[in-house]
Parts: C-alpha cells; structure tokens; sequence
C-alpha cells in the first residue's frame, strides 16, 4: 500500500506553527504520533525499498532516518521546542554521525521539501571533498548537467564563498566549485502532493536523480560500502 498524509497531520503541522509550546504539543501528541510521525516511518519503509536498488549504503531502519521533531536548543537563542516540519535524513553508511552527503526529505503545513547533498560538513571533510573536486570537475559537472536532475530539481546550492579557500588556488578549473561550503540540489513540491498516494514515487524519482552526485561527494570521505539486497 502507498504511503501518504492525511489532512489531519497538514492541520497539525500548522497549528504547531502557530502555537509552538510544550502545552499545546503534549495535548496533542497522539495526532502527531498517529497522523504525522507514523505515516513518515511508513513512507521511508517504502522508499527504502527503492533506495535499496541504487543507494543501498543509505538503506537504515525507518526509526534511524526520521528524525525527531523536538529542537536542540540548548545552545539556540530560539527557545521554540518543536520543529514545525517532519524530516527525515539518509546517511550513507558509516558516516551517520558526520556530516556526509545524503538525501533529505521534509513534510510541513505548507510544502514538501526533497534534496541531496552535502550540508555542513566538518571542516576535514570540507577539505577533504574540495581536493576530490578538484581532480574530478568535469565528472561532476556532468553530473550536475544531467537531464532527469535538472528536470526534477533546482539550481545548484553551494553558499559559495568570495575567496578562493586556504590551498586552493584562483585559477584552479574548478574554483566555482571549491569556493562552495556545501553542495546539493533540492526540489519544493506543492503540500498537496503529501496526501497522494504517488508521494513515495515522487520521491524516489528524485533521489534517483541525485543518486551520482550524493555517491560523488562521499567518494573521498570513506564509509563502508554495503553490498545490493537485490
């Protein structure tokens, strides 16, 4: 059976946005933990099964992809303990506790949010991944140049910096790259599309896309490579 949303947790997701408190969220838990947290599991169970075809190495169980909906504020001047979206991240194997490229999905009150790549990484792997660009631009610009990608995501995201980083220099081919803090493609799918049940299909047609570049950008990072189950 296809997993979607009901409307039920889109109303959930946006009064948790309008009433972001511990009281409000608690009176509420059970919608959230029938209608948003238990639809999401179901969703990545499906995905999985896709992912397994050509991104096995990010196959987890559904409970180590979705992430939870309680913020870290210990450290946040934003004291808003809930995060008003469900998300859900795929990290490549053995590089779960780091800041590796992977895939992400995002469903809030308003919009579904699909992507792949890198997100803040760690200050060796940002080096580390800069060298690999490097030697490997033309490899990734085609990547970044295919049909299906940028057909079903947006423009490259990089945060590119205005100076050519530490070891690098302004005249490398590809210092559009290496002056990137991040790499990665996303798409925003209109909220409705949560409900039907093709949100899986949507999903995996756009990992699918992105599956060379995420495979790319972990290339130089390690991780233990884990064998198809098919």
């Amino acid at each position: 059976m296809k997993t979607h949303f009901s409307k039920s947790a889109l109303t959930f997701l946006r009064g948790l946005k309008r009433n972001n408190d511990r009281e409000w969220f608690a009176e509420r838990k059970p919608v959230y933990e029938r209608e948003v947290k238990a639809p999401m599991l179901a969703l990545i169970e499906e995905i999985n099964a896709a992912l397994a075809e050509f991104a096995p190495e990010h196959v987890r169980p559904p409970q180590k992809i979705a992430m939870r909906i309680y913020r870290d504020i210990r450290f946040s001047k934003d004291k808003r303990p809930y995060k008003i979206h469900q998300p859900a991240w795929w990290a490549r194997e053995g590089l779960q506790k780091t800041s590796g490229a992977g895939f992400y999905l995002s469903v809030s009150g308003t919009e579904v949010t699909v992507a792949a790549g890198m997100y803040m990484p760690e200050r060796e792997q940002l080096l580390a991944v800069r060298r690999h660009l490097s030697e490997h631009h033309a490899e990734f610009r085609a990547l970044l140049a295919g049909k299906a990608l940028r057909r079903l995501m947006g423009e490259f995201d990089g945060m590119r910096l205005t100076r050519p980083p530490k070891g690098f220099s302004a005249d490398d081919p590809a210092i559009d790259l290496l002056l990137c803090r991040q790499w990665g493609v996303s798409a925003t799918l209109p909220v409705e599309r949560a409900l039907l049940p093709s949100l899986g299909k949507d999903v995996v047609e756009r990992f699918r896309a992105a599956a060379g570049v995420v495979t790319m950008l972990n290339a130089p990072l390690g991780g233990r490579a884990k064998r198809p189950l098919f």
